[in-house]
Formats: structure tokens, sequence, C-alpha cells
């Protein structure tokens, strides 16, 4: 019993795990892991039941019912320790800690499909950015530009060498001369914009 209130201890006083933010299922998976080291996802992800009165609980029931309410508080104690203050505000009216992991769950899960959406949608824009006929190339690079940091923003990781192959790839049919002195004198890999 001692190493384990010790391990909490150590835990808790650190608090060094990531806070919520906008790393769902990063958090998701860190939370998972810290809460079965201390003993109560499963109180998390079960819940328990309270009864409406203790008079009729025996002995033993009353017991493993204070033993539930303890490992809940644990747990919703390490949940509270690692949100920022906006999922804060989410759960603070939640009364158990499956309820406030539903509350999460169910919040973060929606902006994750949003992101996918609008990552699909800035995806599709990116691929289908090309030069027009009088743009300047330094407006196009401009126009990519913009299109590259949404996509990074929202969480797509993009190589720069795949930019610039996407830039050499769209410029204009009247630089198609340039493209290929480029592309066989440069080791795109090295080409930065």
């Amino acid at each position: 019993m001692l190493v384990r209130e010790s391990i909490t201890t150590t835990i808790i006083s650190t608090n060094k795990w990531a806070k919520l933010k906008d790393n769902y299922e990063n958090w998701n998976i860190q939370m998972k892991a810290l809460l079965g080291s201390q003993d109560v996802w499963d109180t998390v992800e079960r819940g328990y039941d309270e009864p409406e009165s203790e008079a009729s609980l025996q002995p033993n029931e009353l017991t493993l019912l204070k033993d539930s309410r303890k490992k809940d508080k644990k747990a919703l104690f390490l949940i509270y320790q690692s949100v920022d203050e906006s999922a804060f505000e989410k759960i603070s009216s939640a009364s158990t800690s499956r309820e406030v992991w539903d509350i999460l769950h169910k919040s973060f899960i929606r902006v994750e499909k949003v992101k996918k959406v609008r990552l699909q949608t800035l995806r599709s824009e990116f691929e289908s950015l090309h030069m027009k006929e009088s743009e300047p190339i330094s407006d196009y690079i401009s126009r990519v530009q913009v299109a590259v940091n949404q996509l990074r923003q929202n969480g797509e990781k993009l190589e720069e060498v795949r930019v610039i192959e996407k830039i050499l790839r769209s410029l204009d049919s009247k630089l198609e001369h340039i493209v290929v002195a480029i592309e066989e004198s440069k080791d795109l890999d090295t080409i930065m914009i």
C-alpha cells in the first residue's frame, strides 16, 4: 500500500502529463494508462451505482460503495488535473468520473469529425491549386503557402518536398522549360520556398 501511495503522490506532485486541448486522441491514450496505473480506470469505464439510500446496505456492500466512491473521486481528480480551463468548464457540473469521460469523449469526437472534414476540404483545395495564366509566380507561391499553412494548422503533416513538387507541377505551361531546368539541376529535397 505504501508503494501505491508513493507512486500516486509522485504522479500527482509532478503533474507532467499532457493537458487536454486539441490533442484528444493522444490525451485519451495517456489518461487511460494513467488511470489504469492508479487502479481507477475500471471505475471510469464502467461507472458505479449510487444507491438511493445507504440504510438498506449490508456492511460489505457499504464498504464496496465507499471504495467505489473513493476510486471515482481519485479518477475525477486526475482528470481535472489533466484538462485546460475550457474543457474543465464542460465537465465541472458532472458528478462522476464516468459522466466526465463521456462528456469529454462526445465533445472532442465531434471536434475531431469536423476537423477531418475540414482537412479533406483543405486537401482538395491544395491539390486543385494551379497557377493562373497572368498570375505572377510570387502571388501563386503565396496562395500555395496559405493553403499549406491552413493544412498544417489543422494537423496535416506536409513535407516541404511535396509542396515544391506541387508548385512545379502546377505552374503555368509557359514556364515548363524552367520547371524542367529546376528538376534536372536541383535536388528537390534541398529546395526551400
